[in-house]
C-alpha cells in the first residue's frame, strides 16, 4: 500500500436527461426522457437519454426517427445553460471534499480525484469514499452518478465505463491485477478508452481481439502499426498509466491553436458559405484579440454533403507578418476557401483554425503600413469586444451578420450549438 495512489472517475449517468428530469419531478433512473430539439428534424441527435430508454433498447446519441413508434416518452429542448448551472453546482460538492488540485475536470458530466491523501482524514478506504461522494452528489442535485476506483487514472475510468455498469450501485473497483483478471479477456475491444473502431480493426486483422492478445504481441509490430501510439496501447493492455492528476495539471503545450467549426444545418451554395467562414474568421479574431496573440498560419477545412460523398478539402496559409487583424485574417480566409472548395458542390460543415498562436510581448512597426490605423482599429475591435461581454454577442452585429445563410445571431443565442 505504501506509495500506492488511488483514484476515483465520477460519471453523471445521462447528464442531461437527468437534469431535465429533476427539474420536471421525475425519476431519472425510471423516466422515459430524451433531450432533443424538437424544433429541428426527425434527424436531430438526442443529445442523452435516460437509462430506463436504454433498457428499451434506445441508443445513446441516436437520431430522433430511430426511436421505436411504440415507445412512449417526453421529449425535452436542450438546456445547455441549465446543464452547466448544474455542473458547476456538482463541482462545489467535490471541493467540499477535496482540493481543486486533485480534480481534473473531464468534461461537464466526468471528473477525476485523486484520492490518495484523503482516505486518513475521511477514515474510509477508497471503494468506501467513491460511495459516499456518489450519494452525497445525488442528495445534494438529485442526479444519479456511476464511480470507478482504481489505482492509476487509467483503471479507475475503466472501472466505471465497463464494469460499474453491471455493479448494482453503479460503483466498481480495479488494480493491475484484478484488471487481468476481469477484463483481460474482455470484448469488444471498443470499449476500452481510446481504442476507437479503426484501432480495433486494425488489430482484428493480426487476430486479435483482446487487451490480453495485445499483451502477447511483439512491442516491434504495435510500434510498427501505431507509431508511439504504440506506447500507449501497450501500458493500458497491461493496466498501467504513469501519468498522473499533477502531471496534468503542470503540462504545457509545445503549440497552441484556437478553432471554430459548424455542422451547417443544410447543404449551402459557395457564396453561403463564404458568408458564414467570414463570421466564423470574425469571431476568432476578435479572440485572439482578447488574448493579446497573433497566428502565422490559417488552416482550413470544408466538409461536402453526404449526398455527393466527395471527400473533405483541406489547405492553409501563412500568415506575415503574424497577424490578430480582421482585415487581414478575413481576405486571407476567403481567399483560401476560394482556392480549395469545389466548385458547385453542397457545402454542410466547415472548421477554421489560427494555428502556433503566439502573445507577443511588444508590435513591431512596420515601413509599409499605416501603424496608427491599425492602433484605432485595433481599438475599435476590443469595444466591441468588451460590448459583446457585458450585454451578448447579439449586443452588435455587422452587416454581412443578416445575409442569407448568415448563422452568428442563432448561435450566439446557444451553448455549444444548442439552445442555451
Amino acid at each position: 500500500m505504501d506509495g500506492e495512489r488511488f483514484y476515483i472517475c465520477i460519471d453523471l449517468k445521462s447528464f442531461y436527461a437527468s437534469v431535465e428530469c429533476v427539474e420536471r419531478g421525475l425519476d431519472p433512473m425510471t423516466a422515459r426522457l430524451v433531450v432533443a430539439d424538437p424544433e429541428r428534424k426527425s434527424g436531430t441527435i438526442c443529445l442523452a437519454v435516460t437509462p430506463a430508454m436504454k433498457q428499451l433498447g434506445v441508443r445513446n446519441r441516436c437520431r430522433v426517427f430511430e426511436i421505436p413508434s411504440g415507445i412512449d416518452y417526453i421529449t425535452a429542448p436542450p438546456r445547455m445553460r441549465l446543464y452547466l448551472e448544474y455542473s458547476a453546482r456538482i463541482y462545489s460538492i467535490y471541493l467540499d471534499w477535496f482540493s481543486k488540485e486533485d480534480i481534473h475536470v473531464y468534461s461537464v458530466d466526468e471528473v477525476f480525484i485523486d484520492v490518495t491523501g484523503y482516505l486518513a482524514t475521511y477514515k474510509k478506504t477508497p471503494l468506501e469514499l467513491a460511495r459516499s461522494l456518489v450519494s452525497e452528489v445525488k442528495n445534494r442535485s438529485g442526479i444519479p452518478a456511476a464511480a470507478g476506483v482504481g489505482t492509476n487514472l487509467y483503471l479507475c475510468k475503466i472501472a466505471m465505463d465497463i464494469l460499474a455498469k453491471r455493479s448494482p450501485d453503479f460503483i466498481a473497483e480495479l488494480n493491475e491485477t484484478t484488471y487481468r483478471e476481469k477484463l483481460w479477456r474482455h470484448t469488444p475491444l471498443t470499449d476500452f478508452w481510446r481504442v476507437g473502431p479503426g484501432t480495433a480493426e486494425r488489430l482484428e486483422k493480426l487476430g486479435v481481439r483482446t487487451m490480453e492478445g495485445i499483451t502477447r504481441l511483439p512491442e516491434e509490430v504495435l510500434y510498427k502499426l501505431f507509431g508511439v501510439d504504440a506506447e500507449l496501447l501497450i501500458d493500458h493492455a497491461w493496466g498501467r498509466e504513469p501519468t498522473t492528476i499533477s502531471d496534468i495539471r503542470s503540462y504545457k503545450a509545445k503549440t497552441h491553436s484556437i478553432t471554430s467549426g459548424q455542422v451547417l444545418m443544410r447543404d449551402y451554395a459557395a457564396d453561403e458559405a463564404e458568408v458564414v467562414l467570414r463570421e466564423m474568421v470574425d469571431l476568432l479574431s476578435l479572440d485572439l484579440l482578447d488574448r493579446g496573440c497573433v497566428t502565422p498560419r490559417l488552416s482550413l477545412w470544408i466538409r461536402y454533403s453526404a449526398k455527393v460523398g466527395l471527400p473533405p478539402s483541406r489547405g492553409g496559409i501563412r500568415i506575415e507578418p503574424p497577424s490578430e487583424n480582421d482585415r487581414v485574417l478575413i481576405p486571407a480566409a476567403v481567399d483560401l476557401f476560394r482556392r480549395i472548395a469545389l466548385p458547385d458542390q453542397p457545402i454542410r460543415g466547415l472548421n477554421i483554425s489560427f494555428d502556433d498562436i503566439f502573445c507577443p510581448a511588444f508590435r513591431q512597426a512596420t515601413f509599409f503600413g499605416d501603424d496608427d490605423a491599425d492602433e484605432r482599429h485595433r481599438r475599435l475591435r476590443k469595444a466591441v469586444s468588451g460590448i459583446r461581454r457585458r450585454f451578448g454577442g447579439n449586443a452588435i452585429l455587422r452587416g454581412t451578420d443578416f445575409e442569407e445563410g448568415a448563422t452568428t445571431r442563432e448561435r450566439n443565442r446557444q451553448i455549444g450549438g444548442h439552445k442555451a
